[in-house]
């Protein structure tokens, strides 16, 4: 079996201080980024399979409509979608775990809108969301930590700009893992 070399990178901020963030310009003047407040199997598969189609995203590509319903009705899991004039670009999503940490489960943005700075604002919108989630959740302890991960499977942009929003690498893995094909944005695509 094929395999590839995939280096893998967790980073962190412990404070909302750490965020460095980008403001609305107006070369993004036409962005606007609002969270998904009803759970929809549907829409989070589409963010999912359209964002991660070219850079193999394959974890959740089995899961029923009940395991994504189950996932996206657990208490601090948060959709945050950017749109470019109505449009979806791309998503980040938040998970909510113990101990006042919120991991940000996936985030990226459709091929057809990387390049053009939606990233950045996204990133910084979706980390702050991530830092105030308690003030959303009555009885959720204040976020003391917020972290995520990436790869070398990901865009080449993804790492700097992760850094650039003022987070931290706190571990990094380098394994072997089967090589397999980007799964595309449909079945058999």
């Amino acid at each position: 079996m094929e395999t590839r070399t995939v280096t893998t990178w967790s980073l962190e901020q412990t404070s909302p201080r750490d965020l460095i963030a980008v403001q609305q310009s107006d070369s993004l003047s036409g962005i606007r980024i609002a969270r998904a407040a009803v759970p929809s199997p549907e829409f989070s598969r589409f963010l999912y399979t359209s964002v991660g189609a070219d850079v193999t995203w394959t974890d959740r590509l089995g899961w029923d409509r009940a395991r994504w319903s189950a996932f996206l009705e657990r208490p601090g899991v948060e959709t945050w979608v950017a749109y470019d004039r109505d449009t979806p670009a791309g998503f980040v999503e938040l998970d909510a775990q113990d101990e006042g940490v919120v991991e940000i489960g996936y985030f990226g943005l459709l091929a057809a809108f990387r390049g053009r700075g939606i990233g950045a604002l996204l990133l910084s919108e979706g980390t702050a969301r991530a830092w105030d989630l308690a003030d959303r959740l009555p009885g959720r302890r204040r976020t003391e930590r917020v972290w995520l991960h990436t790869c070398s499977k990901d865009g080449p942009y993804a790492l700097a700009n992760y850094r650039r929003r003022g987070f931290r690498v706190f571990d990094t893995r380098t394994e072997e893992e089967p090589a397999v094909d980007t799964p595309g944005p449909w079945p058999g695509a």
